[in-house]
């Protein structure tokens, strides 16, 4: 099959990513991008959600990163955790063919986990602004030879308070550092801050298009706050959603309807703020693989998470701006499919669904809530016993061929990546170029073996010293989600193979 993407003079190895992720035809968005930052531009981009603006910076910016080089080229700022979780991800899978390493800084996980992590060699950098300040500060990250700059959804960064720590981290750069700016709107702030701060710019702006619209069906049902419950009960029912987002106005909501519906055996998730970050994590990771098909969450969820093939969004409490009401239902009807966006709105709620359709430049349709139906009842709880089919990861595909060893010693025995290189390096058969990354812990090591040799290696290394010494080496399950175990994230099974191990 034709991939368009041939047409920017990209690498073998970004090419073959690409193609592993499926990744076709550029969108509109990534069409009018791609080209100027290859071309060293500096960009300011206005685009609607779902646009596919994360491929449109990471594309240019892995083409452009020089692998021999141990310090970060590549800055990338993320208003939240999960942003900055999935934006690292996305990145790491576009660069996976030049092994780059893409490590997410952020709050929630123990920042000297991520210190460890920035002294071994670290291609891009993504994250939160407070944290990389606070990196900054300890001189546990160096911006010397940063040579791009992304500030990711710059108008949510300007509502969460983080402009002035962005401008702190835009005055730090260097000189001939090249910025990218994307946001959903240009404020005034947020043009204010490109003017000043992004010189020669490329701007490229964008709105939704007709079509985009079109592929979400919107539905109000007017309700009152008694029989809310009930009434969001029916409209499950009588929608049935194969994937659904159910918004929230409160972390109390959240969690007690969470609650209720756990109560009626209705299989769902939770998100919001106060929940452990590594929990959050776990539960957009299993959302996204179809492990349950209701998450229910404040709006820490509405922006910039890439959910694929959401069927529904159902704002139980009605949002409180009229951008919010956007910005959710916009995790439905995305990359050409359909969806439907239910609102229920009692009176209190009536003033700002009008600020809403004025905002839209439409009037919403208010329906009379659905009555409930016995055949709808049925076929509902029938599809919650059905187990559901658990989607393989994204980049899964990029692993062929690729083997991840586990290596007793690490920092606490001095061991060095470069002590491993060395010794993969002496093995015959094997280059410089099959080895992938290296991940250095306290007690164990961790290296990709790539080209289809990891076998070959593991063998030789049950006789072969590293660091002078014969080390227990052992094939360990291969991680996409490297960057959260960078930062102290550890699954069960690489706990048990690394207490065997000590």
């Amino acid at each position: 099959m034709a991939n368009d993407f041939n047409n920017y003079s990209l690498s073998e190895e970004i090419l073959e990513a690409l193609n592993g992720l499926g990744y076709r035809e550029p969108t509109s968005i990534q069409r009018e991008v791609i080209r100027p930052m290859l071309e060293g531009k500096n960009v300011v981009v206005k685009a609607p959600t779902g646009s596919g603006k994360t491929a449109a910076f990471a594309i240019p910016v892995c083409e452009s990163i020089e692998w021999e080089e141990n310090a970060p080229q590549a800055l990338i700022l993320e208003p939240t955790r999960e942003l900055a979780v999935q934006v690292s991800e996305e990145i790491f899978h576009i660069g996976r063919k030049k092994r780059l390493k893409v490590p997410a800084l952020f709050g929630g996980f123990p920042i000297d986990k991520q210190i460890q992590t920035l002294r071994q060699k670290s291609h891009i950098v993504t994250g939160t602004p407070g944290r990389i300040m606070d990196h900054l500060r300890r001189e546990s990250l160096r911006l010397d030879k940063i040579k791009w700059l992304v500030i990711d959804e710059a108008d949510l960064m300007l509502d969460m308070g983080f402009i002035d720590e962005v401008k702190r981290i835009l005055g730090l750069v260097p000189a001939d550092c090249r910025i990218s700016l994307f946001s959903a709107t240009l404020k005034p702030e947020i043009q204010e801050l490109a003017d000043v701060f992004i010189k020669d710019t490329t701007v490229v702006l964008q709105e939704a298009t007709s079509e985009q619209a079109a592929a979400i069906t919107e539905k109000i049902y007017l309700t009152d706050q008694e029989s809310k419950y009930d009434t969001f009960l029916n409209v499950l029912m009588d929608e049935n959603p194969q994937s659904c987002m159910i918004f929230c106005g409160t972390r109390e909501m959240t969690n007690t309807l969470f609650q209720k519906m756990r109560r009626k055996r209705i299989f769902c998730g939770m998100l919001h703020g106060e929940m452990e970050q590594r929990d959050r994590l776990k539960t957009v990771d299993a959302f996204r693989r179809g492990c349950f098909r209701f998450l229910i969450s404040t709006d820490v969820a509405a922006r910039g998470i890439d959910f694929e093939e959401i069927s529904h969004v159902v704002n139980y409490d009605f949002p409180s701006g009229k951008e919010v009401y956007v910005h959710r239902i916009g995790r439905t009807g995305r990359n050409g499919k359909r969806g439907t966006a239910v609102s229920l709105v009692t009176e209190d709620d009536k003033r700002m669904l009008k600020q809403v359709e004025l905002y839209v430049g439409k009037e919403l349709p208010c329906m009379e809530p659905p009555a409930a139906e016995e055949e709808k009842e049925k076929a509902f709880w029938k599809s919650q016993r059905v187990k559901a089919e658990v989607k393989p990861k994204k980049g899964e595909a990029l692993n062929e061929g690729i083997m991840r060893l586990s290596i007793g010693g690490g920092r606490k025995s001095k061991m060095r990546a470069g002590d491993i290189v060395g010794t993969l390096c002496s093995i015959e058969g094997m280059e410089a170029s099959d080895i992938g990354i290296v991940d250095i812990r306290d007690s164990l090591s961790y290296v990709e073996i790539l080209n289809h040799k990891g076998k070959h290696v593991m063998e030789c290394l049950q006789t072969k010293p590293i660091k002078g010494k014969i080390r227990k080496v052992r094939k360990t399950r291969l991680n996409d989600k490297v960057n959260l175990q960078m930062n102290g994230e550890e699954d069960k099974g690489v706990k048990m193979n690394r207490e065997k191990n000590i």
